[in-house]
């Protein structure tokens, strides 16, 4: 009887354990965000290539999910909550269920309001509509174009930005798979870490290589593919080759030194205090417009590379998607107006909040923070997660909160660094701790 018991008992575990697993089906498709060319500030110097927002939506029957990545720099919460409402509507996609991800790149633009919310909602009803029966992959690979971007300068004397060669950087690219049953390629979605920067001098409306790396994943799978790049955790993470943009920076400081503003130790603003005619300058800005299509290549390739080498394909999966907001004793910097190198002064601010996301497909966790954290607080979620394949995105959901610092950076007098609202010691725990607790009750419940 007792053996009896304990068979009943295990069907009814397993029971449990499998009840929302069932067949995937996915489908995606893009969507053109780049406004008219007319609408473009005056300081604009036009388009150099266009922005999309991409949509891959899957289910198993039980439970509808999507990835929303946008070629765009900032969150926008209005746009999540008049989405996330419509798509519940029409679509079954429950609010919640959609990982929403901004590229940053500092190039990007978009249509605004409500057309951009249209658009947005367009490509989720067309990768809706395209559901089919799929299989999914993951796998990883290495690509060293990010580098640490906090570096202790000596010629300056000082904390400045530039490429730390012996700093903490993950190198990885992580890629999720979907492929429908007849061997069709349906869509991707990988992570990387590094900022969107190389085009942010050129004052031209571009994806940058996030968008350069889509287009040239895209390129090789067929028209109807869609590639969706998410940003990892790059609060601290530049481009390796980035010397164009310290060159110009440089000849724009000049530029306003010559009229009797310093602005050395401050971000020079866009559009202004370059002479575009200058030989050297026109240089510098053709080669920043070469090197996005470098990166992309270099990083589709990588990711291109991942998905070949895939052997392990699921067809009967889980989905799961929860969501929690952690808080941080808060600061407030009293000394503000520089970039770098000086001590930063604070008061107490109360509390901050982070946003934290997770979609989970089968065994592969992808977490999503609302701010801008440093690289290792990846490493650390990833090293204590009970799951391989865990990855961590930035700046989702719409909330913007700043960047955040791993505890150790703290002695860093870097501009991410003296502009955190979070104090040192609280942050990165939160974040690692809120993840873990977010993946253990999506497969074991409360």
């Amino acid at each position: 009887m007792k053996r009896v018991l304990l068979s009943v008992l295990s069907l009814m575990l397993s029971a449990v354990c499998f009840a929302q697993r069932g067949q995937l089906y996915a489908g995606a498709s893009r969507v053109d965000i780049t406004p008219e060319e007319a609408s473009l500030p005056k300081t604009s110097q036009g388009i150099l290539d266009h922005c999309h927002v991409r949509a891959i939506v899957f289910t198993n029957g039980t439970t509808k999910a999507a990835f929303v990545s946008f070629d765009a720099a900032m969150s926008n919460a209005r746009l999540v909550a008049a989405v996330n409402e419509r798509a519940a509507a029409e679509l079954g996609i429950p609010e919640g269920n959609i990982m929403y991800n901004w590229s940053h790149t500092h190039s990007g633009a978009a249509v605004f309001g409500d057309e951009l919310n249209n658009r947005t909602f367009q490509a989720l009803k067309e990768a809706n509509e395209r559901l089919r029966p799929a299989k999914v992959g993951y796998g990883d690979g290495v690509c060293h174009l990010n580098v640490k971007r906090d570096l202790f300068d000596p010629e300056r004397g000082t904390w400045w930005e530039g490429p730390d060669y012996d700093g903490k950087s993950d190198k990885t690219v992580a890629v999720i798979y979907f492929e429908g049953l007849d061997g069709k390629p349906i869509a991707t979605y990988f992570n990387y870490a590094m900022h969107a920067v190389i085009t942010g001098n050129t004052d031209k409306v571009s994806g940058d290589f996030p968008g350069a790396a889509e287009t040239y994943i895209e390129s090789r799978y067929g028209d109807d593919f869609v590639a969706c790049f998410a940003a990892g955790a790059a609060g601290d993470q530049n481009p390796i080759y980035f010397q164009q943009t310290f060159d110009l920076r440089d000849i724009r400081i000049a530029d306003y030194a010559a009229r009797g503003e310093d602005i050395s130790n401050k971000m020079p603003p866009g559009g202004q205090g370059l002479d575009r005619t200058k030989p050297e300058v026109q240089r510098l800005l053709g080669e920043q417009e070469r090197m996005i299509s470098s990166y992309g290549q270099i990083l589709g390739e990588e990711v291109k590379y991942v998905i070949m080498m895939m052997r392990r394909f699921e067809t009967d999966v889980t989905i799961a998607c929860l969501h929690k907001t952690v808080t941080c004793p808060a600061r407030r910097q009293l000394n503000g107006g520089g970039r770098a190198g000086y001590e930063g002064q604070y008061e107490d601010a109360g509390e901050a909040t982070i946003d934290l996301h997770l979609t989970m497909l089968d065994d592969i966790p992808v977490v999503g923070t609302s701010g801008e954290p440093y690289n290792p607080i990846a490493v650390e979620l990833k090293e204590k997660s009970p799951y391989k394949r865990t990855m961590l995105t930035m700046l989702c959901q719409g909330t913007f909160t700043g960047y955040i610092p791993d505890d150790e950076s703290y002695g860093a007098q870097s501009f991410e660094v003296l502009g955190s609202r979070f104090k040192q010691g609280y942050a990165q725990s939160a974040i690692v701790n809120g993840a873990l607790d977010l993946i253990h009750e999506a497969t074991h419940g409360k």
